[in-house]
């Protein structure tokens, strides 16, 4: 059984001993995977843009100059000071705490990013994330996955937390690549609806 999805508190224990946890402003390894990740969203407008778990907003601040509208959401407070902080200069980026999927935000996107944020998840949110990310998305959006492939203590490893949120989504994946360290998934859903209406 998977455990629990990781709670707020775990996440503010985190930011608590260190702002950058994870080393987001200052790794190789982070630098080379926003690259990464930027090439595969880069190219095009987006109308509203959505980043979960977007933690001190590196990524942010990369991705949000392509949306006319960009929202970075996580679960804890004090890494929103620091992506708020790094993004003051672009008038698109606005940033919320929330903890998906119970917080989903409202309104539709045609980019949504979860970047190494999947596996923190149990595997009944990973299946609800799934469905809100699938209700949100506008016609002809983007999803953009990115989980880490090395050991974790986290409730289940990225691939299958990967596989689980694209089962569970049920849209084709457009593109696929797998370095030495982490999985990139994206997925173009078809011009029409992707809920049907």
């Amino acid at each position: 059984m998977i455990p629990s999805s990781r709670d707020r508190a775990y996440f503010d224990a985190l930011y608590a001993s260190d702002p950058d946890p994870w080393r987001f402003a200052t790794s190789d390894y982070e630098a080379a995977k926003y690259a990464a990740t930027v090439k595969a969203v880069g190219g095009r407008r987006y109308r509203a843009g959505l980043e979960v778990g977007c933690s001190i907003g590196v990524l942010s601040a990369q991705v949000a100059p392509l949306c006319a509208y960009f929202l970075g959401l996580d679960i804890s407070e004090k890494p929103l000071e620091a992506a708020r902080a790094r993004s003051a200069g672009i008038p698109s980026a606005h940033f919320l705490r929330g903890r998906v999927p119970a917080d989903w935000p409202e309104g539709s996107f045609d980019l949504v990013i979860l970047s190494e944020v999947l596996y923190f998840l149990s595997d009944e949110d990973i299946q609800e994330t799934a469905a809100r990310v699938r209700a949100s998305l506008l016609p002809g959006g983007r999803v953009l996955l990115v989980n880490w492939l090395g050991a974790t203590e986290t409730p289940q490893p990225g691939d299958a937390a990967a596989e689980q949120f694209l089962g569970a989504l049920a849209l084709p994946v457009a593109h696929a690549s797998r370095q030495a360290l982490y999985r990139l998934d994206l997925i173009i859903a078809d011009d029409e609806d992707p809920t049907g209406r």
